[in-house]
């Protein structure tokens, strides 16, 4: 449905707050209801209702897909959602409440349910809620860095780009079958505060990825190699002409063809050199997820896990998570990273921060609410109680919490490593690229790791492919195995795209920025052995 389209429809016969008829500095076209005004009206009713303090989002979300499989299409999918969520604090309690109606009536009556809801809520509080201090951004704007904004790219074109990667592909003998997609979202928000508050900011994502399939004469084998070097990003349309999919897409078919005869690995302890396009996955995984306070408070124990680090006090400027020159930065400032925004969902202009410094746990992913639980580790360090700015919500109908920023293990702080450097001391271990399945317990501190492609490293020489790896790990001491960090020429930046948390579930995109690693002695065992 197009945008005044909707918009007219959804009057329904209460006042919408329109625009003047020229285009404003805010953007806004003409037919355009006046988000000022409705964020305005909907923070006085809220007041009004008794909250001491409330927040507005305004969210038009944009996504396109589009999937082939060898020559011919096999899904497309285009669509917008629109919307506006209020959310309300009343006596130390939240409420929240959403709808599709962007008129004057509806704003307040929505900012009246968010505040009658917090009331209700009130009654069976076990703590009040308390938000750390938060600066004001007055009518500051913020759009991610792009060249291209992919929905202006006809479908022709990229229906064409991407069955052209599929017949390249294709041409490799052994190769039976490729799958191949393109994904795109624009996020255009708009949130407003009652401490003053005013923040636009238009967000992009951008997705290209094949997968090939190659499967042995006899029909006994089939072997796949996706294509985890190219990885999501919070960049417009120019990602996938950079991806280069055609170009590339032989030489994952001969990944593919070359997997059907590699040697089987023998299970072992063996010393391996992860590769960025597989490590990011590894830290998201072992690292990220558990450094999120409210995880590690038990709030996502029901569906997204608990934490390890557990509890705080024992923790924090005590673990040591790695060696001495181990170092994991949370940013959303990264250009292209995909959690990167200028603003984080309360408003918050997120921080620069390192979870793990100098190899020690070091702080904890937070927003307004859970930053002041963390008030006496940061007196001890001579820090505020301020936000990390890692507040997010997938859509106007959902409620934001806390969510991962980009977290990113830092390149070695002393020189610039090769990855040649990282092979060449090691006499008996694999090299592993991108990523592939994998394992992990609620807690985040056992788990085992698969990856795309893998081959032997013997006496500091890459040597032939192997299949069916998977490594064991327990998160502390796989940490402190690594005794080799690539330097800042190596560093690769992977992604996640649908990262699941919450109930009701939500999504966001998070990038995790890497050099190589070299970790001694990880126990490695054959997933393809029967019996």
């Amino acid at each position: 449905m197009k945008r005044r389209e909707f918009l007219l429809r959804s009057a329904g016969g209460a006042a919408l707050a329109l625009a003047p008829t020229h285009v404003l500095a805010s953007g806004l076209r003409h037919g355009e209801p006046d988000y000022k005004a409705l964020t305005g009206r909907a923070l006085d009713a809220a007041r009004r209702a008794g909250a001491s303090y409330a927040d507005v989002r305004i969210t038009r979300n944009r996504s396109q897909s589009i999937a082939t499989r060898e020559r011919r299409i096999t899904g497309f999918d285009d669509g917008e959602t629109f919307g506006f969520g209020v959310r309300a604090l009343v006596n130390g309690a939240w409420g929240f409440a959403a709808s599709r109606d962007l008129t004057l009536d509806e704003v307040e009556r929505v900012a009246r349910s968010a505040a009658s809801q917090a009331r209700a809520s009130a009654a069976t509080l076990r703590r009040p809620v308390v938000l750390a201090p938060a600066e004001v951004h007055r009518d500051v704007t913020w759009r991610s860095p792009i060249q291209t904004d992919p929905f202006d790219v006809p479908i022709e074109e990229k229906v064409a780009l991407l069955l052209a990667a599929n017949e390249a592909a294709l041409k490799v003998q052994g190769a039976r079958f490729v799958t191949s997609s393109m994904f795109f979202l624009r996020e255009e928000k708009t949130y407003a505060n009652t401490d003053g508050s005013y923040i636009t900011q238009t967000i992009y994502r951008s997705y290209p990825q094949m997968n090939v399939t190659a499967v042995s004469a006899d029909g006994s084998d089939f072997q796949t190699r996706m294509s985890t070097d190219v990885q999501p990003m919070g960049l417009g349309y120019e990602h996938v002409r950079g991806a280069r999919l055609a170009e590339n897409a032989p030489r994952w078919a001969e990944d593919a063809v070359k997997k059907l005869t590699a040697k089987p690995v023998e299970p072992g302890r063996f010393d391996l050199v992860l590769l960025p396009s597989h490590l990011f996955l590894t830290i998201h995984e072992s690292i990220a997820h558990p450094t999120e306070l409210d995880r590690i408070l038990g709030y996502e124990a029901n569906y997204a896990g608990t934490s390890f680090i557990s509890p705080v006090r024992d923790y924090l400027g005590k673990f040591r998570y790695g060696p001495a020159n181990f170092n994991i930065q949370a940013e959303r400032s990264a250009p292209g990273s995909l959690a990167t925004v200028g603003y984080d969902d309360e408003g918050v202009r997120p921080d620069e921060y390192l979870i793990v410094k100098n190899g020690v746990l070091n702080d904890l992913q937070t927003t307004r609410e859970l930053a002041p639980l963390l008030a006496d580790w940061y007196r001890q360090q001579g820090k505020p109680v301020r936000s990390h700015g890692n507040s997010y919500a997938q859509s106007w109908s959902d409620v934001q919490f806390q969510r991962m920023p980009n977290v990113n293990l830092m390149p070695n702080p002393e020189r610039d490593v090769s990855l040649d450097e990282l092979v060449g001391d090691v006499r008996d271990g694999i090299l592993i690229e991108g990523r592939g399945s994998y394992s992990i317990d609620q807690q985040r501190y056992n788990a085992q790791f698969g990856g795309q492609t893998f081959h032997e490293i013997k006496n500091g020489k890459v040597g032939g492919m192997l299949k069916d790896v998977a490594y064991q790990m327990r998160t502390p001491e796989f940490w402190n195995s690594v005794d080799g960090i690539g330097g800042r020429s190596t560093y690769f930046v992977g992604g996640s795209f649908n990262d699941g948390k919450g109930q009701p579930s939500q999504s966001n995109a998070v990038s995790h920025g890497c050099p190589p690693v070299r970790v001694r002695k990880i126990n490695v065992i054959n997933t393809g052995r029967r019996g």
